[in-house]
């Protein structure tokens, strides 16, 4: 999920865009997020948009068995918004909370929806994150058969002890089960979502976790550090000092021998904490995201961006399902992004790509910092573009700060 959005403006109920967004719809890759916001248990360290049962109750559309229909629904708000132009789907991504609590049938409902509605381009990547005791050997099968050909598991960690302080429900010895059950349905990429410098994971903690995702063979792995948002259940243990802090040079350790060891394991880093074993099984649908193309997102709290204007959802399923009943936009706000504003976030983004920032983005203060990187060891230029070094990868937030100017 992106980061919080500021208060922006009020959204219009029709959900029309202005005139100026129209000028690029279509020249960037088109893709659909669809937010879940269910879960079963609440993990201590999430800040995501997600609910359990037991916190919405009864409440009239906010349960699981009628969220499908408010999605679709969605789906063709957004049609009716974006139907000046064809545009095909080239990426869809199920996201939560746990997608994966919602029935196969719901979810490949929510695929066909978005075919009808926009069309699918060849060789559409659709995706859904599940947690690794969300799914049964014949859910993989059926979502197979409703189209979907990736499948993300959020392993976090391979040790019990820390996946307890992670509030993770999962036995750890499912995991390969569950990656051997999805090649078996057929996906294309199996992924794993890893997390290290959990309080009180050691660095033999951590070791054990990589070696358990390798062993896996997973096409993908994404691996981030802890961080400790604020108004978590984690935030408030570790403000008691039930537990420590993250150590900053303890995340960067783990940092080095994750890349070290996914390196050596054929998994080759293409943005700073992912993870592919070729170019092909790099997450698409997250690169347009950090290459600054268009996405509608479906759902509760779910954010979207065509053409320099970004917009957010309510946050409550009830209004959420509420809205859309009454045929009006679910969005809560939007801003429009003045063109410093992207290329700010085009700077904080590709420059954490493999693939590299062109040196022309940069204004002079900007570039006036690049000898220096380049003479620190932090960055590389390939082809005018500058790159990260592994050492450049630690500090990455410090530079974009120096390059933003």
């Amino acid at each position: 999920m992106p980061p919080a959005l500021p208060d922006g403006e009020p959204a219009p109920e029709d959900g029309l865009l202005p005139d100026e967004a129209w000028a690029e719809f279509g020249s960037r890759p088109f893709g659909l997020y669809v937010h879940v916001p269910f879960c079963r248990v609440r993990c201590g360290y999430c800040d995501f948009n997600t609910y359990t049962a037991e916190e919405l109750g009864d409440e009239v559309g906010a349960g699981r068995s009628t969220y499908a229909e408010a999605a679709i629904r969605e789906i063709r708000f957004a049609r009716h918004v974006l139907g000046h132009r064809d545009v095909k789907i080239d990426t869809i991504f199920f996201g939560g909370g746990t997608p994966t609590l919602l029935s196969p049938g719901d979810l490949g409902a929510i695929v066909a929806s978005a075919a009808a509605e926009f069309g699918l381009a060849d060789g559409v990547e659709i995706t859904t994150e599940a947690n690794p005791d969300s799914v049964a050997a014949w859910d993989l099968a059926e979502l197979r058969t409703a189209g979907f050909n990736r499948v993300s598991f959020g392993m976090q960690s391979a040790v019990d002890r820390v996946l307890r302080t992670l509030d993770r429900t999962h036995d750890p010895l499912r995991v390969p089960a569950v990656v051997d059950w999805a090649r078996q349905a057929g996906f294309d990429q199996v992924s794993l979502d890893l997390i290290y410098g959990t309080p009180g994971e050691s660095m033999a903690d951590w070791e054990e976790t990589l070696g358990a995702a390798l062993a896996c063979e997973p096409d993908h792995v994404s691996a981030y550090s802890l961080i400790v948002e604020e108004g978590t259940a984690l935030a408030r243990r570790v403000r008691r000092g039930e537990l420590p802090m993250p150590d900053e040079d303890d995340l960067a350790d783990k940092y080095v021998v994750a890349d070290e060891r996914l390196a050596a394991a054929g998994l080759s880093w293409y943005e700073v904490s992912n993870w592919a074993r070729s170019p092909q099984h790099r997450c698409r649908h997250n690169v347009l995201y950090w290459t600054g193309g268009h996405w509608w997102g479906v759902g509760p709290g779910a954010h979207s961006h065509v053409g320099g204007v970004r917009w957010w959802n309510v946050k409550h399923p009830t209004a959420y399902a509420e809205r859309l009943a009454r045929g009006v936009s679910p969005a809560l706000g939007r801003e429009q992004l003045s063109w410093r504003d992207q290329r700010t976030e085009r700077i904080l983004l590709e420059l954490r790509l493999v693939d590299g920032l062109p040196v022309s983005v940069l204004d002079a203060p900007g570039r006036a910092h690049v000898a220096r990187l380049v003479h620190e060891g932090l960055v590389e230029i390939s082809v005018e573009r500058l790159v990260l070094t592994r050492r450049g990868r630690l500090l990455a937030d410090g530079i974009v700060r120096d390059l933003v100017g």
